[in-house]
């Protein structure tokens, strides 16, 4: 079915040439003073409201998520500013040569942890409004997958271009957000207006632009995760806009994202076989303390 131009709301079948649904009919002649005020508004379902879902949104929950793994950190360091690198790897941090020797989790844990009260609040700032969009157009569910893999992505990056260097940080899984939405607004699967939409498109490619320069200018910035997310951003949503672009695709949704995966965790076995890293899943045999002196890079 064909959405509405102006609201994206779907419109009725056999709608055959209409590009405005009826409530944006109606509710522009009443701007335009041609109905009177008591007629009554057709009730439509505003585009994008997913029903039954929890007020609490889902960037909410990974900002105190966030929020809440920083707090623990600083409790358990002398600093808030800038944490030690033994203190980030004991939290999480993303070590090529420990994840790809068994701690697998570290390409997710280390997303949730930031090296210090900066890092965290510029993030977070960037998550709040960022995935707050990626939310309300894609729904609860579909956001998930998308910031996760993306973290997956960045994180894979990082370990593979530095394998001895701690990774902490989630604007690599953010940047994987812009880049979906860059793909998805790009390739039509939004019913958003045209001038909306440029205007979104100019942010989101500022947003990327600035940051990316950004990364390359500052020492200690982990641009190999923001290109890793950014690229799995954008393969991701290119392939839900082409092959899955409404809710009701949710089977297909949920085999493009396995299909990313597999194709993440063949990157990682490769990556471990180039650094002559034994392929296992547990504790890691290589000592942790010796990577903490060495510089971390933030994400």
């Amino acid at each position: 079915m064909a959405n509405c131009i102006r609201c994206g709301r779907q419109l009725p079948g056999f709608s055959f040439g209409k590009k405005i649904c009826q409530w944006c009919v109606q509710h522009e002649a009443s701007q335009r003073g041609e109905v009177v005020r008591d007629a009554p508004q057709p009730v439509m379902r505003t585009p994008w409201v997913r029903r039954g879902e929890s007020t609490i949104g889902l960037t909410q929950i990974i900002f105190g998520i966030n929020a809440a793994v920083f707090v623990g950190m600083a409790l358990a360091s002398s600093s808030v500013m800038d944490f030690p690198g033994r203190e980030l790897v004991h939290w999480g941090a993303n070590v090529g040569a420990l994840t790809f020797s068994g701690e697998w989790w570290r390409l997710l844990t280390n997303v949730f942890v930031h090296g210090g009260l900066m890092h965290v609040a510029f993030n977070m700032w960037c998550l709040w409004n960022l995935g707050a969009l990626c939310e309300s157009l894609y729904g609860r569910w579909t956001y998930a997958a998308i910031y996760l893999i993306c973290g997956l992505g960045a994180s894979l990056a990082s370990a593979s271009w530095h394998p001895y260097v701690p990774s902490v940080g989630a604007s690599g899984a953010i940047f994987g957000l812009a880049g979906a939405l860059i793909a998805a607004f790009k390739l039509g699967e939004f019913s958003v207006p045209r001038s909306a939409l440029s205007g979104t498109l100019r942010s989101l490619g500022a947003f990327v632009v600035y940051n990316l320069i950004f990364g390359a200018v500052i020492p200690g910035i982990d641009n190999t995760a923001h290109i890793g997310g950014l690229m799995t951003g954008l393969i991701v949503g290119a392939l839900i806009a082409l092959l899955a672009p409404r809710q009701e695709h949710a089977p297909r949704r949920a085999a493009i994202f396995l299909a990313v995966i597999l194709v993440l965790a063949g990157i990682a076995i490769a990556a471990a076989h180039h650094y002559g890293l034994p392929l296992r899943l547990g504790r890691s045999p290589f000592m942790t303390g010796a990577l903490a002196p060495l510089p971390s890079q933030r994400a």
